[in-house]
């Protein structure tokens, strides 16, 4: 899951980071409103951690923009203000939930991976499609009762196509989700991705729409390759 990060304060930006990527997200971090706003405009993440004391752009104003724009993102504001009127007002902007600093980095994670799965209709701990379950915080996989291993950027790729189950996902749109500005994968990363993971789970269960992206069906019943 791609996390955008927006905190003013150095050290505290960086722990985020830091703590985020070693509990499985990838993670861009801004510094003001204004490159959250362009962010947020041109990049596409699963779930936003936003500071509401900024420079150049309030928090606030930051959110409102984006939900102005019709941009469904989940957005955790994580803040020292913790008046009621404050958390009100977060809310009633557009807030999925409301965090007062500090926060455990565990904790944090827990709540992130929440707000993405019921952004995506998947409320419980679990993810299910077809004969696939996978657990998002262990990172355990199964499949027709069977544990399979994976890696990192594998179940990655699983977890992204799982949550958008019976929609297309572009090659451009996979990237944006799972991976950092300033990581570079080979050319044919998520094609050998797809490879292993049809491989090590079974050939129908991610078909490729030519010309388009991947797609993992939605339905339970039998399913042919693409």
């Amino acid at each position: 899951m791609h996390v955008l990060v927006v905190e003013d304060d150095e050290l505290l930006g960086d722990a985020l980071q830091a703590g985020l990527r070693e509990s499985g997200f990838a993670v861009d971090w801004v510094r003001d409103g204004i490159a959250a706003d362009t962010a947020l405009r041109t990049g596409e993440f699963s779930a936003v951690v936003l500071d509401l004391g900024l420079p150049r752009r309030g928090g606030l104003e930051v959110l409102r923009g984006l939900r102005s724009r019709g941009t469904h993102v989940p957005v955790l504001v994580l803040t020292a203000r913790d008046a009621i009127e404050d958390r009100v007002a977060g809310l009633d902007s557009g807030a999925d939930d409301y965090v007062i600093k500090p926060v455990a980095i565990a904790e944090l994670a827990a709540r992130l991976r929440a707000l993405v799965r019921r952004a995506h209709g998947q409320g419980g701990g679990a993810l299910c499609v077809g004969d696939v379950t996978l657990e998002v915080a262990t990172r355990r996989v199964t499949f027709r009762d069977r544990e399979v291993e994976l890696n990192a950027r594998e179940f990655d790729l699983l977890r992204e196509l799982m949550l958008n189950s019976g929609r297309v996902l572009t090659r451009e749109q996979i990237l944006n989700r799972l991976y950092e500005w300033d990581r570079t994968l080979e050319s044919n990363a998520i094609e050998v991705f797809v490879h292993h993971l049809r491989r090590k789970l079974a050939p129908e269960i991610i078909r490729t729409v030519r010309g388009v992206g991947y797609l993992m069906p939605r339905d339970d019943g039998p399913r042919r390759g693409g």
